[in-house]
């Protein structure tokens, strides 16, 4: 038998391989700024440092921003399931080889380059940066270089809307906080892999919510939060807080899931690291 955990270990080299998150030299040009997976520790604490100190609108969410791992994952208490969430959670089980290892993620759609969705890309992206208009803000994220479109022109959510993957979403300012509301989500998005077992996902329904808010404490920290409301499947809100942080000094790159890296890496590494699976 195969260990399980040798092959996830591949699985992340080789999604790094692909990313410029392995690469930290600066671009051909020296007058183009790096990503922020591509700034050292030490790189973001000394930018950060530099600004800490500037002066801030507290309506201006403009820059690049991250955690610093560029991972702010959904609250580990996810809430309980209802008997159909179960029925979908238990849907998302990974398949096994024949010696019952199971092969990492092998239902996940981000292995075969399928979107992420919202909130997924509020959880796991490289970084994002918000483009404020007079009747929208534009969030544009490295991960897959897509962006959402938030309406600040009063307009609601629609109603029985044709699902998107990153739904429909409208923003409004309650003092200094941007609240954005969305709906309207392609069930075929996970929320999250479960963290604490990765051989399933957290599902969600058409009936999915989400509300997230953003507040600049100063220059170079965002607070944040966001609350999941699914009743198909969740039994409770699912409320996440953190900080997203500044990074100075950066620009988002491209980052694109490419079809045929991704099928090379599954035939190739994933599945024959795994052994052969289990029909």
């Amino acid at each position: 038998m195969r260990n399980p955990i040798i092959v996830s270990i591949i699985a992340l080299a080789t999604v790094l391989s692909f990313s410029p998150a392995a690469f930290s030299q600066d671009p051909h040009d020296p007058n183009w700024r790096k990503c922020p997976q591509c700034l050292t520790e030490k790189d973001r604490t000394d930018a950060r440092a530099k600004t800490a100190n500037l002066p801030t609108n507290p309506r201006d969410l403009s820059g690049v921003w991250s955690d610093n791992q560029n991972r702010l994952q959904l609250n580990f208490n996810a809430p309980p399931l209802t008997p159909l969430g179960q029925a979908r959670y238990d849907a998302t089980k990974t398949e096994e080889t024949p010696e019952g290892a199971p092969i990492s993620n092998s239902k996940d759609g981000m292995l075969i380059c399928d979107p992420l969705g919202w909130p997924r890309w509020f959880t796991y992206n490289y970084g994002f940066e918000f483009v404020q208009m007079a009747d929208r803000t534009f969030q544009f994220i490295e991960w897959d270089h897509t962006w959402r479109t938030i309406w600040t022109d009063g307009r609601p959510l629609p109603k029985g809307p044709d699902p998107r993957w990153l739904g429909y979403s409208v923003g409004r300012w309650d003092g200094d906080t941007f609240v954005i509301e969305s709906n309207g989500f392609d069930e075929r998005s996970w929320l999250s892999e479960n963290r604490k077992d990765r051989r399933w996902g957290w599902p969600h329904s058409e009936e999915l919510r989400t509300v997230e808010r953003y507040r600049r404490v100063n220059h170079n920290t965002l607070e944040v939060s966001l609350t999941i409301t699914d009743p198909k499947i969740y039994t409770a809100p699912w409320v996440t807080t953190g900080n997203f942080l500044l990074n100075p000094g950066t620009e988002l790159w491209e980052d694109f899931c490419v079809t045929s890296d991704s099928d090379y890496f599954n035939t190739k590494v994933l599945r024959p690291a795994a052994g052969d699976v289990k029909r």
